[in-house]
């Protein structure tokens, strides 16, 4: 069993960086592919960023390409998502999800297998 665990949210205005984390326990979130979606109000969940248990390959959605990076933290056995010239379109719940099944990276939430309580991310104009 992997349980994510997500900090790092908070409230900032439009320009400003925050820099989320996910942890878990165990040895097996080692073995995991790891990813970052978020909800907003009213919106499905969208993928938002993941790096392969493959090969730390990074993969990331086009509206947060060249502002976001996704980062393994091999020591501290985290995944942080550092979010750089945040928008108000940003504000959203941002998830952690892990898992161990799929071959590949899934940018489909429905397909991922251990998920976070979320943590909120709000961005003011």
């Amino acid at each position: 069993q992997v349980q994510p665990v997500e900090s790092g949210g908070g409230l900032v205005q439009a320009g400003d960086s925050l820099r989320l984390s996910c942890t878990a326990s165990g040895r097996r979130f080692r073995d995991c592919h790891v990813a970052w979606f978020r909800q907003a109000p009213g919106k499905e969940r969208e993928f938002v960023a993941a790096v392969s248990r493959n090969n730390d390959d990074a993969y990331y959605a086009d509206s947060v390409k060249g502002r976001f990076t996704i980062s393994k933290d091999k020591f501290n056995n985290a995944v942080d998502l550092q979010m750089n010239s945040l928008e108000p379109e940003d504000t959203a719940v941002y998830y952690c999800a892990a898992d161990l099944r799929n071959l590949y990276i899934d940018y489909d939430w429905h397909n991922w297998e251990y998920w976070g309580q979320g943590t909120q991310v709000s961005v003011s104009s």
